[in-house]
């Protein structure tokens, strides 16, 4: 007979069986009730009277309309601000240089969203008690039209951000980096937002194949005054699919990278250290790009670009807790997830994972739910906050 497993402290499963005794059952209840009353009392054989004729809610996880989350589908998106924070699809991949099928992401990513429950048992959070969400659909894009579709997207980032819903954007692929940054600069007056790019790839340069592609978000985006180039921190870079001109751009503007090398033999808690230090420094909240493909290639197959040799889930996940945690964040966009190329859906249920853990590391570190707007928002947009560029 082997002895119990001894700790220096409780352990984190004792821990989060005592969070989930504190948790209220409030949500739960609303759903049930709402559930039987738009969903019609089951039939009388049913002996759980909480399940309704019609799937209403998270129960049963293969039925219902995909939303993110099965969150309440927002048609009037006036409404945003009523929430602590909005899911938003971008499906466009005009971008995409290689592999397309991006476009699809938004609803691979809401597809096996379905798998999940609301609650997280080492957090003890659960999202449907702490927070209101909703899903607001998809900006219409202009298929194999980058910049209207840009257009679109700033426009539509800006008016999620501005109405103090936190946004989460569901990519498409990373081109929309850029003008998701855009519209959230259009509503920060002089304040300032600091970038964290989680990716195999520097997307620094100027065009790619003359128009400005997946590969060049951040040379554009740290073109404009609130998104200075010293605070872009980038996570995960290197391999064979890092362009020189980007490299070049990153040296003369002096960005901010870490190989995966360098996570590893600094410490993933001196590679956050360094991330919340020079993404912070001078600047009011933190913008979070999290390209899929910085995870090894072999847990996220499907993807435009897949590179191997990058960061295992466990370490990405732990860098954006801390970073999260840490840093006053204003947004998250999670791209590159290419559907067609995907094996067993484990492409989009790992950007699953990552919006789930953003929107709970927003909980625990106090941020979410949302008082009020934060103060970094300002009411009136600024609509040239880019450079001309032609």
């Amino acid at each position: 007979m082997t002895d119990e497993p001894t700790f220096r402290r409780p352990s984190e499963a004792s821990e989060a069986l005592q969070k989930e005794a504190r948790l209220p059952m409030t949500g739960w209840q609303q759903e049930v009730d709402q559930g039987l009353t738009y969903g019609l009392e089951a039939a009388e054989s049913i002996r759980d009277r909480t399940i309704p004729t019609f799937s209403r809610g998270e129960l049963p996880h293969y039925a219902g309309i995909n939303t993110f989350l099965k969150a309440p589908y927002l048609e009037d998106v006036r409404k945003v601000g009523n929430y602590d924070v909005a899911i938003v699809g971008v499906p466009h991949d005009s971008g995409t240089t290689y592999r397309p099928g991006t476009r699809f992401g938004p609803q691979g990513i809401r597809k096996i969203s379905a798998l999940y429950t609301p609650y997280n048992f080492e957090l003890g959070v659960d999202l449907r008690e702490q927070i209101t969400l909703c899903d607001v659909g998809d900006v219409f894009t202009i298929p194999a039209n980058n910049e209207k579709s840009f257009d679109q997207i700033s426009k539509g980032i800006a008016h999620i951000f501005s109405s103090g819903a936190f946004p989460i954007i569901l990519g498409g692929d990373h081109s929309i980096g850029f003008p998701t940054v855009r519209g959230v600069c259009r509503h920060l007056g002089d304040k300032k937002v600091g970038i964290i790019h989680f990716d195999r790839h520097v997307d620094t340069q100027e065009t790619d194949l003359d128009e400005r592609m997946h590969t060049c978000p951040w040379f554009h985006a740290t073109n404009m005054a609130n998104a200075p180039a010293e605070n872009l921190v980038q996570l995960g870079i290197g391999g064979w699919q890092v362009p020189r001109q980007g490299v070049k751009v990153c040296r003369e503007r002096g960005t901010n990278i870490l190989t995966v090398t360098d996570i590893m033999e600094m410490g993933l808690d001196a590679a956050a250290d360094f991330a919340i230090e020079k993404a912070t420094d001078g600047t009011d909240c933190v913008w979070i790009s999290f390209d899929i493909d910085c995870i090894d290639a072999g847990f996220v197959p499907g993807t435009g670009w897949p590179e191997p040799g990058g960061l295992m889930p466990r370490e990405a996940l732990y860098l954006l807790k801390r970073i999260i945690q840490e840093t006053t964040v204003c947004g998250i966009e999670v791209v590159e997830v290419s559907p067609p190329y995907d094996v067993s859906d484990m492409t989009a249920l790992m950007a699953t994972r990552v919006i789930c853990d953003t929107m709970a590391h927003l909980v625990v570190s106090g941020q979410l739910p949302r008082q009020g707007k934060p103060d970094y928002i300002h009411d009136e947009a600024n609509m040239n906050v880019d450079q001309a560029w032609e």
